[in-house]
């Protein structure tokens, strides 16, 4: 059963009865005779396909946002914007994929090689319910540029999104099968990852389930992209402009309820100023309007579940009974729906919980540290590489301490976010392989040398 409930009430909006076995194995079937169809036809007419997604999703925005903002508690604003962003995804490798994926020649010892971009097949993809979306365009964009199919497992708390992705597919005129929604449990996804009908396989979601999915799949010799955990660090060196630095951190905190792996999670600020970064944070962040998500006002909605407002609550105790200290929020606000007050701890210490654990809600913490040294090594402290922030006048060394960060991507002067024109992924048990760019189109392909000796005569 999925069952789906409005975070902001805390009321039921509906469940949906799982699929049986019956419905799986004719999914399967369908999606490999679709695919085989699907890698047949040019690609100049497959990206014809993403034109028409990206027009169906902007006609649709209220709609589509309204049923995220209802499903997941994201303040509506932010639910337009990612409906947007789909869309602008979809454009970008309907205009870049034909070239993205052309043979390239390779001069050989006199012989005419060249490297091809074939698709793997059906692509199981396993999605959460942060952006339910973006997350699945996201892959699907470039997989179905490649030629792939794919069947989405979406997460069980969004079964209403997840249909939504079936009926956006529909609309835009995708082929039977080639992409299909299946409502299904966590238990049942090692039996689809085992079958031979799936080529390859796509995460995005907790570190924990990752390595469960990780070792699934590589038992059956299959590809994974994982998209997985995050503690970003978001480092404030002493030349800084600090209030700039601590107005973006209030958003890359904060944005989507602070529930993202990508969102900035420990704010490494060196001595000198720190002092004005914390209370130029204190001050964004008490200016923030928490409510009713529907509402346009509002920039801080509910969090998507109770037992994760329950579980991030407890992290804060821990930090503040380790020693940190409170400067605002540190606790759920009273009244129906699942919202927490945004929190900043100060002083946190990079053996703390909130330092060592991902808090994957509205909760910031203040590492202090005495110098940019300092900053990278407690940076690194961590089993996360998703992604990092510098903040800095001086560009060049900045981009030196870069090269020094364990992540997959540092932002300078500027918020992680994920840009269609650019490889989003992680290391360590952030995951491995990349999603968006042209390295990411190029994930689930098998990537063909063609070898051509000297003619025979």
């Amino acid at each position: 059963m999925q069952i789906s409930v409005n975070p902001a009430t805390g009321s039921e909006l509906g469940r949906w009865e799982d699929h049986d076995q019956a419905h799986v194995d004719t999914t399967l079937t369908a999606a490999v005779g679709a695919q085989a169809q699907w890698r047949a036809t040019p690609i100049e007419r497959r990206v014809d396909l993403l034109r028409s997604i990206a027009k169906v999703l902007r006609e649709n925005v209220p709609r589509y946002a309204a049923l995220i903002t209802a499903e997941v508690g994201k303040p509506i604003v932010e639910a337009e914007a990612e409906v947007l962003k789909c869309a602008s995804n979809c454009d970008f490798y309907a205009e870049n994929g034909p070239k993205f994926l052309a043979d390239e020649q390779v001069a050989s010892n006199a012989s005419d090689s060249s490297i091809c971009y074939e698709p793997l097949g059906v692509v199981l993809a396993i999605m959460p319910w942060n952006y339910p979306l973006w997350q699945f365009f996201r892959f699907a964009a470039p997989a179905l540029t490649a030629g792939n199919g794919a069947i989405l497992k979406h997460a069980n708390n969004v079964p209403q999104c997840a249909l939504l992705i079936q009926e956006i597919m529909t609309a835009a005129g995708c082929p039977d099968g080639l992409v299909s929604t299946l409502l299904i449990q966590p238990e049942a996804v090692a039996a689809m990852i085992a079958d031979d009908r799936i080529a390859a396989v796509t995460l995005t979601g907790s570190t924990q389930v990752g390595a469960i999915v990780a070792s699934q799949a590589g038992a059956a010799l299959k590809k994974q992209v994982l998209e997985l955990g995050g503690s970003d660090p978001f480092i404030v060196l002493d030349d800084a402009d600090v209030e700039q630095a601590a107005a973006m951190a209030v958003r890359s905190r904060f944005i989507n309820v602070g529930q993202s792996c990508v969102n900035a999670k420990r704010f490494i600020v060196v001595d000198t100023v720190a002092d004005r970064f914390v209370n130029a944070f204190r001050d964004g962040v008490a200016a923030l309007s928490v409510g009713n998500p529907v509402d346009r006002t509002t920039q801080i909605g509910p969090m998507a579940r109770g037992n994760l407002r329950e579980g991030l609550h407890r992290q804060v105790e821990m930090t503040l009974a380790q020693g940190a200290v409170l400067v605002a929020g540190g606790h759920p606000i009273d009244g129906p729906g699942f919202y927490y007050a945004p929190t900043i701890l100060d002083r946190v210490t990079p053996d703390m919980v909130a330092a060592r654990e991902e808090t994957f809600g509205p909760v910031a913490a203040v590492i202090r540290v005495a110098d940019a040294a300092e900053a990278v090594r407690v940076a690194n402290d961590t089993e996360f590489g998703l992604g990092a922030t510098i903040w800095t006048r001086d560009v060049a060394r900045a981009r030196d301490i870069a090269r020094q960060l364990d992540a997959g991507a540092v932002f300078i002067n500027g918020m992680v976010a994920s840009d269609s024109r650019l490889p989003f992924g992680g290391i360590k048990k952030s995951g491995y392989g990349r999603e968006l760019g042209v390295v990411g189109l190029r994930e689930f392909t098998n990537i063909k040398t063609v070898w051509v000796g000297p003619a025979v005569i």
